[in-house]
């Protein structure tokens, strides 16, 4: 029987596409910082990652880096890891946010389209995903989220297209299968798959006509907030959810049960 490995009393985690000002990645590194973790916001927004880094450590009083880099590049990754891992406490946690959109109806994707997308969506959760697994498997403690979405399991019928659908769907079977693997050795690994949520990757900041029309099949009759997708990631993340892997978790106001 195996027992899993405390958190150590200090730990950081690290927010891919933490930096964008009204994504669900920064509200989350903010809830996670109050929680009292050490927060590295990985962005390619190199001067806004430092930002917000910043206000975390001024607000929470927590360790806070802010580093540049595109999750699509495996050097670029690996050399943020590491100055993450040198500047801060153990790694523990890993939150797979930075994503690109694709509104392109399937007759117009072409190839390039479809491999932007790819890159990041699908490409960088497992550049990510796999060099954190190296340390948390030497620590024999972590936690893993990445951000799927409702578009995965509906195949669409929201603002994104195939592409993004495809690459979110991904995402799914790619936490479910690294968890196999992984939570054997104190790692669990999840994915998270929102419905409508209030940010700007849904082609713009939503206006009132927009929110209801999303809405319009929401049993609570609204879009959900950044924050409440914010919370459901920071509960998977705590150490006392070491039972919960290998799931997918269902956050749209009831648009969709799987």
């Amino acid at each position: 029987m195996s027992h899993p490995a405390p958190f150590p009393p200090a730990r950081t985690v690290v927010v891919t596409g933490g930096a964008s000002p009204r994504g669900i990645g920064r509200v989350t590194a903010r809830r996670l910082a109050a929680e009292g973790w050490a927060v590295a916001i990985l962005d390619l927004d190199e001067e806004q990652s430092r930002e917000v880094a910043a206000s975390l450590a001024e607000e929470f009083g927590v360790p806070a880096l802010g580093v540049g880099a595109s999750v699509a590049d495996e050097d670029q990754v690996r050399a943020a890891f590491d100055r993450i891992e040198a500047e801060l406490p153990p790694l523990v946690g890993l939150v797979n946010i930075a994503g690109v959109s694709s509104p392109t109806p399937f007759l117009e994707v072409t190839a390039q389209e479809w491999d932007r997308v790819f890159d990041v969506n699908m490409r960088g959760v497992f550049l990510a995903t796999r060099r954190a697994a190296e340390s948390m498997v030497k620590n024999g403690v972590g936690r893993i989220v990445s951000l799927s979405s409702i578009s995965a399991e509906r195949g669409g019928g929201t603002f994104s297209k195939v592409p993004y659908s495809a690459s979110k769907a991904g995402v799914v079977g790619f936490s479910r299968a690294v968890a196999r693997e992984l939570s054997p050795l104190g790692i669990t690994v999840n994915a998270v798959s929102p419905g409508p949520i209030d940010t700007d990757i849904m082609g713009g900041t939503l206006t009132d006509d927009r929110k209801s029309d999303l809405s319009r099949d929401v049993l609570v009759g609204r879009v959900g907030s950044p924050d409440e997708v914010a919370s459901l990631i920071a509960y998977l993340l705590r150490e006392e959810a070491g039972y919960i892997t290998g799931v997918n978790y269902d956050i749209n106001g009831g648009l969709h049960f799987s």
